[in-house]
């Protein structure tokens, strides 16, 4: 079949599965595109809008690239392309003039054996990328909350880029998706907590989101830029999957349209390697983001990933150590019950506590107890006697209770979903848990009345549409049990077992074995958390080297938090510290199958966890460097290691290169070359002398003998530290605060530290009228005011509050009380920027009364 340029592939809802969206033959029509030969030398394609956009004349397919560029243009563009590791993600370039004075913001990649070049028109009054991605970044470092950090998101996301709505799109188990956070203009009905179905997201469009992980649309109407030519001599199509021009699929434009979405941006949201969910923008009328913006919005989705994967990773353990210890204490409490039986069934509530479920049910020698939404008496016999086929010994959960209980059809709205926990080897004894169906009490959450455009492939591409066709695909399910879940029910049945062995003389034997299971499943759960929430904060607050790429910061940010990782695992599987060596190999390993030479020799050596942590970034930037300036960047380069080690000097390690290229010392202290220089000094109260020997970096450090020593594991406690700031006040719990500011960003910041200390109700509202409404309907019982709200001031709402006793502080930018009435002389004011403590002990004093 022949694809012309400008005739697309047909598809319609029974094919769009199958849809070829990476090759479309055209992109969108903000940009324009040109694909070379591998060496950027001559043009093989180009996009028809070219001409128009860069300014040029004549034929384009065949010609020098210099010619239609200029040579300093192109010079610059084969640079990049040396530059490229990974040729999919493409090197960006900021602000590059052609040949006729036009200056665009440009980005190149390399696929396969083709270059393929995107220019936009650069757009004046952007922020660097770099910080504006580390705003949003230090926005969201500290939150501890999955649940506050989707909410905060959302609404971050809008207010930085100016979308209308906001969505954080979470993909479930079976493909399906949920609208967890939503941020939105008033006027719009609400898509949050709906669900929509797996099709709405083909499988090879959540491939490219892996891939490609932004996406923008500037303008659902747009008109399809065709790339000249669709097919090359060979017949094949250009793969613009790393594009971000690349064209969109009429059937998710159409969707859009039928929205009346006139502009989208999609973030991917990628944990542990697949797809968690998308970070969904929609603006009702075109917009085009700069690409500096969209550098930032993806350099933030790449952050978010790991910040929520962390969060998700700590709950886990969090609820796990909960069951655990409560499995812990039943198993104390009953190990020597004269009537075990009993015992079993009082503790049903504390059992039906140890994961997320709706109700549980125990069935004991033909006598059964539940609590919660529990199947009938009838359909419990009737599960007793499904389990005795079908669990084995062993754990064994479903969804989908009807597919293997045809009767469950009837209680499906109770209990749709079942895991079993045999309570016994013989088939005779279970512990149930129960979930709903997930659809029981789900309905169209937004505007019934509100009526959608349809387009040729009629109301299927309305979201009310994609909601109906989910809870059809989805009825008489639960929402599935987890592994975390069943490793729960596991060690549920460990312990039960346990208790009725404590009637036989196995007890102190079963008992020990339960120590050395408990271990290994703290083991097991703890090495999935990664100490990383204080330490990315502080690492993405160090600036970069001027002149320092993105790649270049991102990669270097990466590779300092992947060293931490490492120190925290090996400190946690070592009870509080690490072996030196061990920690030498792990940095040293990358290097051994290069043509260099490692000569490493010393006794062995155990680090407390304070100088595991230390020396596993200070070896981190050492080996780092050596392999970019040093002995480990060309072949025969030496790299020599001796250590010492005695209860006097400590541990004194020496480090010398040579083979390598001439050494000088930097032009600047960076953030690596301070680490090196000061870290062991600073945290360890150690030395460290670096020289900059022409023939190859020298470098000595002493580790002192309480952090290091032979043969024995020393171990350091530090006292945690109080944070006035995110302390809870018991004072606080019955305060409904008004907050009225006009800058969202700080409002967001106020309602968190508000939240840290206890504050359990919060309004807020951005302008005078605003906040007089919400004075008369939400009834707040303390204010805090910003005086100037852009071109207004908070004076009217200060003396409405006074009228009706309600006492409140004020915050300003300003240093002094100028812009103030007389009659609030005597308030209490903060300037801005201020610290949370002097907030909180500021509202304490008005909680009180004593202001």
């Amino acid at each position: 079949m022949t694809i012309r340029a400008t005739e697309p592939p047909q598809v319609d809802l029974t094919t769009c599965d199958r849809e070829p969206i990476h090759i479309p033959g055209s992109i969108q029509p903000h940009g324009c595109l040109l694909a070379c030969d591998i060496s950027a030398n001559f043009v093989l394609r180009h996009s028809a809008n070219c001409a128009d956009l860069l300014g040029i004349d004549g034929d384009i397919n065949g010609r020098k690239l210099d010619a239609l560029l200029g040579e300093e243009a192109v010079h610059t563009i084969r640079n990049a392309l040396t530059r490229l590791d990974d040729g999919s993600r493409p090197v960006l370039l900021f602000n590059l003039e052609n040949a006729t004075g036009r200056t665009f913001d440009i980005a190149v990649h390399r696929y396969r054996s083709v270059a393929i070049i995107e220019f936009e028109p650069s757009l004046d009054g952007n922020s660097p990328p770099l910080d504006l991605a580390r705003e949003m970044i230090g926005r969201i470092s500290s939150i501890n909350a999955v649940d506050h950090l989707l909410q905060i998101t959302s609404r971050l996301v809008q207010g930085l880029f100016n979308y209308d709505r906001v969505m954080v799109y979470q993909l479930l188990h079976d493909g399906a998706g949920k609208v967890v956070s939503e941020s939105k203009q008033p006027h719009l009905e609400s898509f949050l907590g709906q669900y929509f179905p797996a099709s709405d997201i083909p499988q090879q469009a959540r491939q490219l989101y892996l891939r490609n992980t932004i996406r923008i649309i500037s303008d659902a109407n747009f008109e399809r830029i065709p790339v000249v030519p669709v097919l090359d001599a060979s017949g094949e199509p250009l793969d613009l999957s790393f594009a971000h021009l690349r064209s969109v699929s009429p059937i998710h434009c159409e969707y859009l349209r039928n929205m009346g979405v006139g502009a989208s941006m999609s973030i991917s949201i990628i944990v542990d390697g697949a797809l968690w969910g998308l970070i969904a923008c929609h603006h009702y009328a075109p917009r085009t983001l700069s690409m500096a913006e969209r550098v930032a919005a993806e350099m933030f989705g790449q952050f978010f990933s790991l910040h929520l994967n962390a969060l998700r990773q700590a709950n886990k353990l969090q609820f796990a150590t909960r069951a655990r210890q409560s499995l812990d204490r039943f198993l104390r409490i009953n190990a020597r019950v004269s009537n075990l039986d009993d015992a079993i069934f009082d503790n049903l509530p504390d059992f039906a506590s140890l994961m997320p479920c709706d109700g549980a049910a125990i069935w004991l020698k033909g006598k059964s107890r539940s609590i919660g939404s529990v199947p009938p008496a009838s359909g419990i016999a009737a599960l007793a006697r499904l389990a005795n086929k079908l669990t084995e010994g062993s754990v064994w959960a479903t969804h989908m209770l009807a597919s293997h209980l045809p009767r469950a059809e009837n209680f499906a709205a109770a209990a749709a979903g079942v895991l079993i926990v045999p309570l016994s080897h013989r088939p005779r004894d279970y512990l149930f848990f129960f979930r709903k169906e997930v659809v029981q009490t789900l309905n169209w959450a937004g505007n019934p009345d509100k009526s959608y455009e349809t387009g040729p492939l009629g109301d299927r591409l309305t979201p009310r549409k994609s909601f109906a066709i989910w809870k059809e695909t989805v009825r008489q399910q639960s929402s599935p049990w987890t592994d975390e879940d069943r490793e729960i029910a596991e060690a549920t049945r460990t312990v039960l077992a346990e208790v009725a062995l404590s009637h036989s003389e196995l007890l102190e034997e079963e008992r020990q074995k339960a120590d050395v299971r408990q271990r290994m499943l703290n083991e097991e759960l703890n090495h999935r958390v990664k100490n990383i929430l204080a330490v990315i904060k502080s690492l993405i607050n160090v600036p970069g080297q001027d002149g320092q790429s993105i790649e270049t910061y991102v990669e270097s940010l990466r590779g300092r938090i992947q060293a931490l990782a490492f120190a925290h695992d090996q400190v946690v599987r070592g009870d509080g510290g690490g072996s030196l060596i061990d920690l030498i190999h792990a940095e040293l390993t990358p290097y051994r199958d290069q043509s260099l030479n490692l000569d490493i020799d010393g006794p062995p050596v155990w680090l407390d966890a304070r100088a595991f942590s230390v020396m596993a970034l200070l070896l981190h930037e050492l080996s780092t460097n050596a392999a970019k300036y040093g002995s480990l960047s060309q072949k025969g380069g030496l790299l020599t290691m001796r250590w010492t080690c005695n209860d006097t000097d400590g541990c004194i390690i020496n480090w010398m290169e040579s083979g390598g290229p001439p050494v000088k010392p930097p032009a600047r202290q960076g953030f690596g070359t301070v680490l090196i220089d000061r870290s062991i000094s600073y945290d360890l109260g150690g030395e460290s002398e670096v020289t900059y020997h022409p023939a190859g970096l020298r470098a000595t450090f002493r580790i002192p003998s309480r952090h290091a020593s032979l043969d024995t594991r020393a171990q350091t406690a530090s006292a945690p530290r109080a944070n006035v700031a995110h302390q809870s006040h018991s004072g606080f719990d019955d305060l409904h605060v008004l907050i009225v500011e006009d800058e969202m960003l700080i409002a967001i910041n106020l309602e968190q530290i508000l939240l840290d200390a206890g504050v359990s109700e919060i309004t807020t509202a951005s302008s005078a009228s605003d906040a007089l409404q919400k004075i008369r309907y939400a009834q707040p019982n303390v204010a805090i005011l910003d005086v100037n709200l852009g071109h207004e001031t908070s004076v009217a709402v200060a003396e409405e509050l006074k009228r009706r006793n309600i006492p409140f502080m004020l915050t300003t930018g300003y240093g002094d009380r100028s812009g103030l009435v007389e009659q609030f002389s005597t308030v209490p004011i903060l300037n801005k920027p201020y610290e949370a403590a002097a907030l909180i002990a500021e509202l304490s004093m008005i909680a009180s009364g004593k202001i």
